[in-house]
């Protein structure tokens, strides 16, 4: 008869322990729902500002056309590609390069550079590269403990047993990512 209780016992053991495992990997599932979802409202804050920094750009370096051409091609391909980190990282990265290359632009010209609206835009999208990158690092920390679970015993019984899966990182590089010289001259 104790040999049943015992069996008993470690039978509803084993079924909480199930339960409560499969119950944090559901809870892991949202939170990197929940990260990425801040990560890609800090994008569509990405892609609203930059119409307006070409615009600004536009203005003083009319014959610059193809870069015009290329970063406002590049943002409706980020703002088309929807879903996973993994699918939106290549044109989100493509992005990058465009905007880059049009804050290149900018440097050639001293007035632009002055323009008050243009250094607004540009802090602008600092911060907002600041406040992706952030984002980024949460959605990829909550990947990491996530995937760490999917990959150690016991949980990964458990993890192949309900088909939870690996989940992938968002790799993006930052528009800004150069510090600013500062030049001491003593006289």
């Amino acid at each position: 008869m104790t040999v049943i209780y015992i069996a008993l016992a470690l039978i509803v053991v084993s079924s909480i322990a199930v339960l409560l495992s499969y119950n944090r990997f559901v809870s892991q599932r949202q939170l990197i729902d929940n990260s990425w979802s801040n990560v890609d409202t800090e994008l569509q804050r990405r892609h609203d500002l930059i119409p307006n920094l070409v615009e600004t750009v536009k203005g003083y370096a009319s014959h610059e056309q193809r870069t015009f051409e290329t970063v406002t091609a590049a943002r409706a391909q980020a703002m088309s590609v929807r879903g996973s980190a993994a699918a939106q990282s290549p044109a989100e990265n493509n992005l990058v390069d465009g905007v880059r290359q049009l804050l290149a632009v900018s440097e050639a010209y001293p007035q632009l550079r002055a323009s008050y609206h243009f250094l607004q835009l540009q802090d602008e999208l600092v911060m907002t590269e600041n406040r992706i990158q952030a984002a980024r690092r949460f959605f990829n920390g909550n990947v990491r403990d996530y995937n760490r679970r999917v990959d150690s015993f016991p949980s990964l019984v458990i993890a192949r047993s309900f088909h939870f899966s690996r989940e992938e990182y968002f790799e993006v590089e930052p528009i800004v990512r150069d510090v600013p010289a500062v030049v001491f001259n003593p006289q």
